[in-house]
């Protein structure tokens, strides 16, 4: 997908992803944040202090609704990042105190709010 909607060349990479002490993820918004990763280390461009994601990513590039996205961002808030990139559709009229949501509709849009 990222070589598809993003141009990137991943090919010639190695990508490992790993997860800390044995951590089973069976969440699939998790793969916003593994996307943001390898783009962040492929361009060596990391990504803004204290931003966090939220969202899945489907085949042709578009960023997927998350449940529960008000819970999610207020959680977010209380552990203290600053900034949340979500799908678009659940950012829109989000008001979380203390967090500045951003929607992205698709791969591209994430990753340009993400290494702003």
């Amino acid at each position: 997908v990222l070589e598809k909607k993003l141009g990137l060349r991943l090919a010639e990479q190695d990508i490992y992803v790993n997860v800390v002490g044995g951590l089973r993820i069976d969440e699939r918004c998790a793969d916003l944040a593994v996307v943001a990763a390898i783009v962040s280390s492929l361009q060596d461009c990391p990504l803004a202090p204290g931003t966090v994601t939220v969202g899945e990513v489907g085949l042709t590039g578009e960023v997927r609704g998350a449940t529960q996205a008000e819970k999610r961002a207020a959680e977010c808030a209380r552990l203290g990042f600053s900034r949340i990139v979500m799908p678009a559709h659940n950012a829109r009229g989000l008001k979380v105190p203390g967090i500045e949501v951003l929607g992205a509709d698709g791969l591209e849009q994430a990753i340009s709010l993400l290494l702003q």
